[in-house]
C-alpha cells in the first residue's frame, strides 16, 4: 500500500503538470524518458566491464598519472 507522504507527493506533481509551462512539460518529459532508457552499462560487454572495474581499482588505490605529467611523457606522438 501507498504510502500516505508518497499519495501527496503524487497529487501535488499531478497538479503541477496540470498547469506547468511547454518548457517544463518538455523536461519532466526527458526525465521520464530517461528513467526508461537501456542503462549503457548492460549493454557494454564483460571485457570492458572488467576493464572499467581495473581503471575504477587504480584509481582508488592512487595508481594514477596526472593529465599534465602524460602530456609532458607523450607530447611528441599528441603534435601534428
Amino acid at each position: 500500500m501507498e504510502s500516505q507522504n508518497l499519495k501527496t507527493i503524487r497529487k501535488e506533481v499531478t497538479e503541477y503538470i496540470k498547469h506547468a509551462d511547454s518548457r517544463m512539460v518538455r523536461v519532466i518529459h526527458a526525465m521520464i524518458e530517461a528513467d526508461q532508457a537501456d542503462d549503457w552499462w548492460d549493454d557494454i560487454s564483460d571485457a570492458q566491464k572488467a576493464s572499467i572495474e581495473r581503471g575504477l581499482k587504480d584509481m582508488d588505490e592512487g595508481n594514477t598519472i596526472p593529465h599534465e605529467e602524460m602530456v609532458k611523457l607523450y607530447s611528441k606522438w599528441l603534435t601534428k
